[in-house]
């Protein structure tokens, strides 16, 4: 169970060290009198620092060498 947690850790730190962040596209009601609806679409952006991949990176990286120990 804790080599496939370590797994899981270090493929998420990779993937948060390569990519920035992501963004996605919400629907939004601009107005809503009765039976009219206006929605307009706006583009939400996530973003983490850099370490913080690196962190989970080195968490996995520790918890796959203390399961091989055991």
């Amino acid at each position: 169970m804790n080599r496939t947690i370590g797994i899981i850790l270090v493929v998420v730190g990779i993937a948060m060290l390569i990519w920035g962040g992501f963004s996605y596209t919400k629907k939004e009601k601009v107005v809503d009198a009765g039976p009219i609806q206006i929605s307009a679409d706006k583009k939400e952006t996530v973003n983490w620092p850099p370490y913080a991949g690196g962190i989970i990176l080195v968490a996995g990286v520790v918890v796959l060498v203390t399961a091989k120990k055991s």
